[in-house]
C-alpha cells in the first residue's frame, strides 16, 4: 500500500561543473542557509530529520542536505565504511560549494554548513576551502591534513567532541 504521507522536502538538483546531483530542501524560503551534510551512512532518514529540526530553530532556516553518494545509503557498518572510502572528497566539497551557492542564489542571505561524523570534517573543510561559507559547525569528524587544515579555516567554526569517546578523532581533538 502506498504511503500518504508527504514529505516536508522539496527535491531539486544542483548543477557543477560537469555533473548534477540532488539534494534536499526544508524551511522558510528566505531564511538564513544550512548546508546539512550527511554522515556516513548517507542521506537517511536520521539526517533527514535533523535537517527538519535545523530549519525549525529559532526564527526559522532553509536546510539543504546535498546527497554526496548519488543516491546510495549504507543499511550496515560495512556498507557505510566502503561508501565512505569510495567518496571523492574534494568532489563532495565540490557539491558543498555548490549548495551554498544554491542557497544564496535562492534566497538565503548568509549560508552555514553543519554535520556529523564524516559530515563534521567536510563541514571544517569547507570552512578553509568554501570562500562562500558564511560559518560551520561540526559534530565530530576532522578533515584529513591533506584535504584541509583546520588552522586556515576563513569562516568562524564551532566544533563539538565527545569528551568520553574513545573513538580516534572524536574526543582527542588535537588530531
Amino acid at each position: 500500500m502506498a504511503s500518504t504521507e508527504s514529505s516536508p522536502f522539496k527535491k531539486i538538483q544542483i548543477q557543477r561543473d560537469d555533473t548534477t546531483f540532488d539534494a534536499y530542501v526544508v524551511g522558510k524560503e528566505d531564511a538564513p542557509g544550512i548546508v546539512v551534510i550527511q554522515e556516513w551512512w548517507g542521506v537517511d532518514y536520521e539526517i533527514k530529520n535533523h535537517a527538519v529540526k535545523i530549519s525549525q530553530l529559532g526564527s526559522g532556516f532553509k536546510a539543504l542536505i546535498p546527497d554526496l553518494y548519488r543516491g546510495k545509503v549504507g543499511l550496515d557498518v560495512a556498507e557505510a565504511q566502503h561508501l565512505m572510502d569510495g567518496l571523492d572528497w574534494q568532489g563532495a566539497v565540490k557539491d558543498i560549494a555548490a549548495s551554498v551557492n544554491w542557497l544564496k542564489a535562492n534566497g538565503s542571505k548568509k549560508a552555514g554548513v553543519t554535520g556529523f561524523c564524516m559530515g563534521g570534517a567536510l563541514s571544517i573543510a569547507s570552512s578553509v576551502l568554501v570562500q562562500e561559507v558564511d560559518a560551520s559547525v561540526a559534530f565530530y569528524g576532522v578533515p584529513a591534513s591533506q584535504l584541509a587544515d583546520p588552522a586556515q579555516a576563513k569562516a568562524p567554526v564551532q566544533a563539538h567532541f565527545g569528551e568520553l569517546d574513545n573513538f580516534v578523532g572524536f574526543s582527542d581533538v588535537t588530531v
